[in-house]
């Protein structure tokens, strides 16, 4: 006889729970390897992000960097908080939408302060700006196009699952084109010594269309949800007798 067929197949909530297990160690893993090959950078501004210094911390790329790692543990906190208070309201996928609101502002934040970060000559120079497709790519670098597609990475990772307006590709380009359009016309008017480019705009809706898409699985049955609720059928009425 063949025994296996009556064992029971292991519970989908402990499936689950061995998933997120899973997936929380690999994180912790990537982001304690990050800091192992960052460690030297980010300790350089340490002194100063220590002393509350403007200069040396929050005028540089490894300060912003220091900083944000030292909120993740606060902003889990938050997500820690906003989930529970969610969850004894009964709302469905507390964890998800909790995660996703804190998500957005600290992983789109830094790269925003890193954006809008003057330059040597800010207030002296007027605004530049390049109206011509892919010409600045070629002076990008790899480098400058990674980090122009990871500003708003995590705003179109996280903002499908959070609300179902954007919950598609195309709605996740606007998206990430218009904050683009707004940090570019805002690097011009402050004149931060920076170029407002076209091809900035560019790179940056596709990272966050990118990062949607990673994140798909995760946002696609929440915005299908309204669409699938099935609709009330009208009563029949009685036809009075002739």
């Amino acid at each position: 006889m063949n025994h296996n067929a009556s064992l029971p197949a292991p519970p989908r909530r402990t499936r689950t729970r061995t998933r997120r297990v899973v997936l929380l160690a690999l994180a912790v893993l990537a982001l304690a390897s990050a800091l192992f090959v960052v460690r030297r950078p980010l300790m350089m501004s340490a002194p100063a992000c220590m002393a509350g210094r403007w200069h040396g911390c929050f005028d540089t790329f490894n300060g912003v960097v220091l900083m944000t790692l030292v909120a993740l543990p606060l902003a889990v906190l938050v997500a820690w908080s906003l989930a529970c208070r969610r969850r004894a309201r009964g709302v469905t996928s507390a964890w998800r939408t909790s995660l996703a609101e804190v998500g957005m502002v600290l992983g789109t934040v830094p790269f925003l302060w890193m954006t809008m970060m003057p330059g040597a000559a800010a207030g002296i120079v007027p605004g530049r700006v390049s109206l011509v497709p892919l010409r600045d790519l070629l002076v990008m670098g790899p480098l400058g196009i990674v980090g122009n597609l990871l500003v708003f990475a995590p705003l179109g990772f996280f903002a499908p699952m959070r609300c179902a307006a954007v919950a598609s590709v195309a709605r996740v380009l606007a998206l990430g084109a218009g904050c683009s359009v707004l940090v570019e016309t805002a690097q011009y008017v402050l004149r931060l010594d920076r170029v407002s480019s076209v091809d900035d705009v560019l790179v940056n809706a596709a990272g966050a269309v990118l990062a949607a898409l990673a994140s798909r699985r995760w946002w696609r049955p929440a915005a299908q949800a309204p669409s699938e609720r099935p609709r009330p059928v009208p009563a029949p009425t009685a036809t009075p007798a002739g």
